[in-house]
């Protein structure tokens, strides 16, 4: 499982500390009263190995934000394919449907380990806003980060090149989730080429080949624990 950076989260009862959950994204930047008042409303779950946090179709009621361990998040194809559409891991937002007036989820999310999970129920956080407006207004700022992004992401996916699509995405993965071992990022987390291949919309022998691509040209190693990238 992968270390949480809060200790107390990390323990069944104890109490949660603001800074767990000021410290992520979403909430960078709230003031001392903001983010105690966040902490004293969030719903703690463990959730463990295979655990659907939400699935397609259903009704939005929480959200989750994630303290420890990693998600995959899928949509499932009229054929009943589930098709992998990215990977989140500690410090991320799932289920901000809620957050809309969207009534259900676009997506499932399924936890690739026991993770850790800060939950609020879209009545909860509505009225948490109201009482505090400061967290509302400093959500705004942090999203639009957010999409800065997400924009470069679809840059990355709307590359000529399946060489070029596949380093960046592997690439925006690594500066997100990655660990830092010298002057490369290793990937905490196991891809197959065929996970890979629905990620940038290419085949599984294709995504092969250009990994081999990436690898001859020294921007990638793979070892029995996983990707490497060099920092780019």
């Amino acid at each position: 499982m992968s270390v949480c950076a809060c200790q107390d989260l990390q323990q069944e009862f104890g109490p949660l500390h603001p800074e767990c959950l000021g410290g992520l994204w979403l909430f960078r930047g709230l003031c001392p009263e903001d983010a105690g008042a966040l902490a004293d409303r969030a719903l703690r779950r463990r959730r463990p190995l295979g655990t659907r946090l939400f699935g397609q179709g259903e009704p939005a009621t929480e959200m989750f934000l994630l303290k420890a361990g990693f998600i995959k998040l899928t949509r499932q194809q009229p054929d009943g394919t589930e098709v992998p559409l990215g990977i989140r891991g500690p410090g991320s937002l799932v289920g901000e449907t809620v957050l809309t007036e969207a009534g259900t989820y676009p997506l499932s999310a399924w936890c690739m380990e026991d993770c850790l999970t800060c939950g609020f129920t879209r009545s909860g956080f509505e009225s948490l806003v109201l009482d505090h407006p400061g967290i509302g207004l400093q959500l705004l700022r942090n999203m639009s980060e957010r999409i800065e992004r997400l924009t470069d992401l679809l840059e990355s996916s709307t590359a000529a090149s399946l060489e070029e699509r596949l380093l960046g995405t592997l690439t925006l993965l690594a500066r997100e989730h990655g660990i830092p071992e010298g002057n490369q990022l290793r990937l905490p987390f196991n891809l197959t080429h065929e996970e890979l291949g629905l990620l940038v919309g290419a085949h599984r022998v294709s995504v092969t080949r250009a990994m081999g691509r990436l690898q001859s040209r020294r921007l990638l190693k793979s070892d029995r624990q996983g990707l490497v990238l060099s920092r780019i």
